[in-house]
């Protein structure tokens, strides 16, 4: 009995819907108008989508199942050993930085607008490191491993990584004056659409979104990101607005000439757990071991992917430039 209402609680939770029935069991439905009730309600709606995309993926026979496998895998497996270290790494630091803030942010219309783009900074900098230094890298590139983008995705993270990004954006967050109240309000905003931007082409063929395509970044641009293209490789690191990909130069539209191409760059199994959770680890494990010396063992940890020590480095940065100059 107890492993059934533990499945049944998990499976509650992963669809988002246990606030909604609380709700419903409470027969208060004006709840529905505060804050709390928002939330409840908008929730449940990237599981549903994800469950909708797999059930059309079989009706389109685009099935996409060793993706969703290994990324249900991949879930069950953070679940286990990774639940709230992330949450308790926030309050960590929210307790320890927020005193040394220069002022407050209260939740209102206009400072909801500076902390998004103050989150989005802290997210830019999480989001570029990841791809970066090898690593940070090896954290992230559990996410980028899938060769199908759909909804699953979203769940495709090492354990690890959360930790590490909540750290970066918290502490950024903290130190230029957000709230907690405002803090949390914008976790919950851009964890539903950064969700959304995963959403695969049996949902949403034209990931462009119309007229939102130059306003704001569209699952368009982050399928571009998750792209191993040479042109689309290391672009689009924002989540909502993508104003620091444009100020640092890192901005960039698909291409309909360009079929994207999901999947990272090293030959690798991607229906395989241990290939997509710790393929990364293994190949710099492999790489620290035959460097010579301590230095070069150091600068395969923090150099970026695919850099060598003898020279003949195949950084995403030289590819791609290599691909801008024979194309201009």
């Amino acid at each position: 009995m107890n492993l059934l209402e533990t499945l049944y609680n998990e499976l509650i939770g992963f669809l988002g819907i246990s606030q909604v029935l609380e709700i419903l069991n409470t027969g208060d439905y004006s709840s529905f108008t505060t804050y709390e009730g928002i939330v409840a309600l908008i929730a449940p709606v990237i599981p549903l989508l994800l469950i909708l995309e797999l059930i059309l993926g079989f009706i389109y026979k685009k099935p996409q199942t060793k993706v969703y496998k290994v990324n249900f895998l991949i879930y069950l497996f953070n679940r286990i050993i990774g639940r709230f270290i992330a949450i308790a790494m926030t309050t960590f630091l929210i307790g320890a930085l927020q005193k040394y803030a220069p002022f407050q942010a209260d939740i209102s219309w206009y400072w909801l607008i500076y902390g998004y783009v103050v989150w989005e900074f802290g997210h830019f900098i999480y989001h570029y490191l990841g791809h970066k230094v090898r690593l940070f890298w090896c954290l992230h590139s559990t996410h980028h491993a899938p060769e199908n983008m759909n909804l699953s995705v979203t769940h495709a993270h090492f354990f690890l990584e959360a930790p590490y990004a909540d750290a970066i954006r918290t502490t950024t967050c903290i130190l230029l004056g957000l709230k907690p109240e405002l803090l949390f309000l914008i976790m919950f905003i851009d964890g539903t659409y950064g969700a959304f931007i995963h959403v695969g082409e049996n949902i949403l063929k034209d990931g462009r979104l119309g007229f939102l395509q130059g306003i704001v970044l569209t699952p368009s641009h982050h399928r571009v990101h998750h792209a191993r293209n040479p042109l689309y490789m290391d672009t689009n690191f924002c989540n909502l607005l993508n104003i620091w990909d444009k100020i640092f130069g890192t901005y960039q539209d698909e291409s309909n000439e360009i079929e994207i191409e999901y999947g990272i760059t090293r030959k690798m199994n991607s229906g395989n757990f241990i290939d997509v959770y710790f393929g990364e680890f293994i190949a710099l494990f492999k790489d620290v071991v035959k460097a010579p010396g301590i230095k070069n063992k150091i600068r395969y940890l923090f150099m970026p992917p695919g850099w060598s020590h003898t020279g003949e480095h195949q950084t995403a940065k030289i590819v791609r430039t290599a691909y801008l100059d024979a194309n201009t």
